[in-house]
C-alpha cells in the first residue's frame, strides 16, 4: 500500500488531530516522522510531522481536511 503525504505539520497535537478527524470521517491515515522530531528535539530539522493516506484516499482526505466544519449548534 502506498502512502501520501497530505499534510505536514510542526506540532505533534496538530498532526494527532487532524488524524483523529480523518479516523472518524472512515479515512485510513497515519502520522509518520514522529519518533524523528521527537529525538531531535525539532519537527523543523525532519521536515515535519507527515499525515499521510493510502494513495486511493488522498484526494478525498485532503479535500475532507480543507472543508471548514459546520457551526455548532
Amino acid at each position: 500500500m502506498k502512502l501520501i503525504t497530505i499534510s505536514k505539520e510542526f506540532q505533534i497535537a496538530d498532526a494527532d488531530l487532524k488524524r483523529a478527524q480523518l479516523d472518524a470521517a472512515g479515512f485510513h491515515a497515519f502520522v509518520n516522522h514522529v519518533s524523528v522530531a521527537c529525538y531531535t528535539g525539532t519537527a523543523i530539522a525532519t521536515g515535519g510531522i507527515l499525515l499521510q493516506v493510502p494513495e486511493s484516499e488522498a484526494a478525498d482526505a485532503k479535500e475532507f481536511l480543507e472543508t471548514p466544519a459546520p457551526p455548532a449548534e
